[in-house]
């Protein structure tokens, strides 16, 4: 519910390169992908900090910390009119909004089981997903009236959940007590795991290729297919609600019945398949729907259990190193994988585009399934 709640405010995001490139802020294409970049930059560090927090002070501060103080960020950043003083706060709120996800992740270790694990991050997947589709949706008729109103919108939702979680949600003790210090110091520090550094290395190659799908596909949908606007939308939006109708009920049929990586294999080599069909001639439409059913499966079947791969690598003590890295990953491949796309693009065209991005994911699968075999 908590995630829910701070993820229905989610529409800064989504408009910021409207609202910076609007005529009463005035920036260029150029500077507005500055921006991204910072909030590319900020996601990483944030995320590094917050999984040394989450392992030194626990889960709970940490998520209530940046849940508040990401609200108040919201609110300051919408009233900064000026080049660097926008940098400066667009920096500290993706520093502030990432170090929460090491922490998160960390509190769903904590509070499920070892046998309902996947299925947990796929509860909490669900949350995130339907309140994207809300905010998105709301943030368009928001930014119609105000783009003021997406940040106070965002800021207040970030706040709430931090008031919801503070009244809901008691502190749990989330690190090791004395007795285990030794048993913690005997496990390998995330950062020396080299199986676990080269799943991290795979996986922010994978995720560059996965963040086409809310960055560069949609223009390319409108200027390939000539879709509409409205209708691209829709087509983003059915990511979302095939997760919600399906990803529950199928991670409860696979749960345990084969070894992580194998899902994490299979769903990766289906989104490079889905990038694939891109280029393959055809009805526009049939295409780009087949496409789309086909990432989300793919989406489906790896990211839950890529969670599950690395909480099993694992103790208590050393959980938020490892929460920290893998959302590192990510963060790294937002801002890599639109940036690098789009330049791909510019200087040869988007059937190149696809190509590579099917060929990387594909390759990334085979990586996946080689360092599965190797031993713990």
């Amino acid at each position: 519910m908590i995630m829910l709640i701070n993820r229905s405010g989610t529409m800064v995001v989504p408009f910021m390169t409207l609202y910076l490139t609007s005529p009463k802020m005035g920036f260029t294409v150029g500077e507005a992908g500055f921006v991204f970049g910072l909030f590319g930059a900020g996601a990483f560090s944030g995320a590094w900090l917050g999984g040394r927090m989450t392992d030194k002070i626990g889960f709970y501060p940490v998520q209530l910390f940046t849940l508040f103080v990401g609200g108040l960020l919201f609110f300051a950043l919408g009233q900064m009119k000026t080049f660097p003083l926008i940098y400066v706060f667009t920096f500290l709120l993706s520093f502030v909004n990432e170090a929460f996800r090491p922490a998160n992740s960390t509190a769903i270790a904590f509070y499920s089981k070892e046998e309902n694990r996947t299925r947990s991050y796929a509860l909490n997947r669900l949350a995130i997903n339907l309140g994207w589709a809300a905010g998105s949706g709301l943030g368009g008729f928001l930014a119609h009236i105000d783009y003021q109103l997406l940040f106070r919108v965002d800021g207040s939702t970030n706040i709430i959940a931090a008031i919801l979680m503070w009244f809901t949600l008691k502190p749990a003790q989330s690190k090791p007590d004395k007795k285990t210090d030794n048993k913690v110091k005997s496990v390998l520090s995330a950062y020396n795991d080299r199986i676990y550094l080269r799943f991290v290395i795979i996986t922010m190659l994978f995720a560059c290729c996965f963040f086409q799908l809310f960055t560069n596909l949609p223009v390319y949908f409108k200027k390939e297919f000539h879709f509409s606007e409205p209708f691209i939308g829709v087509l983003m939006a059915m990511n979302g609600i095939i997760i919600a109708l399906l990803e529950m009920v199928l991670i409860y049929k696979l749960e345990g019945r084969r070894k992580n990586i194998i899902y994490i294999t299979t769903g990766v080599f289906i989104v490079g398949v889905s990038f694939l069909m891109l280029n393959i001639p055809g009805n526009s439409f049939v295409i780009a729907l087949s496409m789309i059913v086909l990432v989300t499966l793919g989406e489906i079947l790896s990211m839950p259990f890529m969670n599950s791969y690395w909480i099993a690598r694992t103790q208590a003590g050393n959980r938020g190193q490892y929460a920290a890295l893998y959302t590192m990953a990510w963060s790294a491949a937002q801002t890599l994988g639109p940036m690098g796309a789009a330049q791909l693009v510019q200087h040869f065209n988007f059937t190149v585009l696809w190509w590579l991005i099917g060929g990387l994911s594909i390759f990334a699968a085979m990586l996946f399934r080689k360092t599965g075999s190797l031993p713990r």
